[in-house]
């Protein structure tokens, strides 16, 4: 009886425990890209996230870019970078909190070309 009830709990938590956290379903730009302009960075998530902090920068510097997206948790982040992005290897990091409270971080990096 023990082991049946602890396989029933199993079976019902497994799924929960999958599903806790949101992920990042897509980028713009797709990370490791090359892409020749930048009008804008977005990431979806399958889940609300509340972006918390995002950084964008190339090897020398930090790049200045604009949340479109507030502090609200939604499935969708837009910035804009403000100045045009000069051929390079940049790298966007951000950290957030997703729905269920578990703190997120991740990246994705691509390259501007001419």
């Amino acid at each position: 009886m023990i082991k049946q009830t602890l396989l029933g709990l199993a079976v019902i938590i497994a799924p929960v425990l999958a599903f806790a956290h949101s992920k990042s379903e897509a980028t713009t730009p797709a990370n490791g890209a090359t892409v020749t302009e930048v009008p804008e960075l977005s990431m979806r998530f399958d889940d609300p996230m509340r972006i918390i902090s995002v950084t964008l920068t190339s090897s020398d510097r930090d790049v200045e870019i604009e949340r479109e997206t507030g502090m609200d948790p939604a499935t969708e982040f837009r910035a804009l970078p403000l100045e045009e992005l000069t051929p390079g290897s940049y790298r966007f990091d951000w950290r957030g909190m997703a729905s269920d409270g578990h703190p997120m971080q991740g990246s994705f990096s691509f390259t501007v070309t001419e």
